[in-house]
């Protein structure tokens, strides 16, 4: 498994790391509203390192790692007012130990060691409702795929980027871009 090329090395201060539903490809963009359908696997986190380097890590961390099979529950409200709509995700010892792994790959990149990305014992892994879509209770998903994800201010043009993915061994999607 290799980490596809950067689109940019240029700084980037604020980097997370994702399963989307759907492939993502190097350089898609959209605006904040409009984010695919995925879960977050490393919440947001400030470094200094360039993408490729975070990719890199990302992919050896994750480099015997099978795609995910993974069960949608129930509905819960996420958010600092309770007022985020959400599917979360049954137990899934596999997405645990993925979080994990990321988090010993990862956190040694970021700009202070007391994140919550990297000391948050309260991993939950969920799919946020969008107006394009969302997943219900009993639903699966076949996770085969990580994105590293550039979280430009909302107020950036261009919105969020891609900036590398990884595809996971054994995924049915082939070698796009990894």
């Amino acid at each position: 498994m290799a980490a596809t090329v950067p689109l940019y090395t240029q700084h980037v201060p604020r980097l997370v790391v994702v399963l989307p539903l759907s492939p993502l490809q190097v350089g898609d963009q959209f605006p904040v509203n409009e984010w695919p359908l995925h879960i977050t696997v490393l919440a947001p986190f400030r470094t200094d390192a360039a993408p490729g380097h975070v990719a890199a890590l990302i992919a050896a961390a994750a480099s015997a790692e099978p795609a995910i099979p993974a069960v949608v529950g129930r509905k819960q409200m996420f958010g600092r007012r309770h007022d985020v709509p959400v599917s979360v995700m049954v137990e899934n010892e596999a997405l645990t130990r993925l979080h994990e792994q990321l988090v010993a790959a990862v956190g040694p990149l970021g700009e202070s060691p007391q994140e919550p990305a990297f000391t948050g014992a309260e991993f939950t892994p969920h799919i946020t409702f969008k107006n394009h879509g969302r997943m219900h209770a009993g639903d699966t998903v076949l996770l085969e795929q990580i994105a590293v994800v550039d979280m430009a201010p909302r107020s950036a043009a261009g919105g969020r980027t891609v900036l590398a993915t990884v595809v996971l061994s054994g995924s049915t999607r082939g070698d796009h871009e990894a």
